[in-house]
């Protein structure tokens, strides 16, 4: 197998394990990404800034606004004003969106001890350096890459 071959199965299992929890999530009329905003916020209590939120969820800060209203409208998470500052907030977690996390975890780590299923903890715990590394690579490529999407390969697009 070569590596372009991995690379490739890389991406179609991300792809397949995305949308598995696309479909797992819908029981409880949720994103996976919404299901991880709250996850996120279980282990802060303090809660999060929309920026950290979005760093931790590896996703522009303007996604995260979108989530968080969707879920604030069900009373899942709550926006806190930050004490001395009037235009900065916290994202906490309501007792709401806690106990539904409570319902949806143990499901959660079920259907995950099955996808590692005949998996061994040696053969995780390879993966898992092998992925970092392949994932600090592709940030050494990208920051080589043109910012600008309007430049592909060196030369100005019209």
């Amino acid at each position: 197998m070569s590596r372009y071959d991995a690379l490739l199965q890389l991406l179609r299992t991300a792809d397949v394990i995305w949308n598995a929890s696309r479909l797992f999530f819908l029981e409880w009329d949720l994103s996976p990404s919404q299901f991880n905003v709250l996850n996120l916020l279980e282990s802060s209590p303090g809660g999060l800034s929309q920026s950290d939120l979005a760093r931790q969820l590896i996703t522009h800060r303007s996604n995260v606004t979108g989530l968080v209203d969707r879920l604030e409208n069900r009373g899942l998470v709550a926006r806190k004003d930050v004490d001395g500052d009037r235009r900065a907030y916290r994202v906490v977690l309501t007792s709401k969106g806690s106990a539904l996390l409570k319902q949806i975890l143990p499901h959660y780590y079920q259907k995950a001890d099955y996808v590692w299923e005949g998996v061994s903890r040696d053969q995780i715990v390879h993966l898992l350096r092998a992925l970092d590394h392949v994932a600090y690579n592709a940030g050494e490529v990208a920051k080589k890459l043109p910012r600008d999407v309007n430049q592909t390969h060196g030369k100005q697009r019209i």
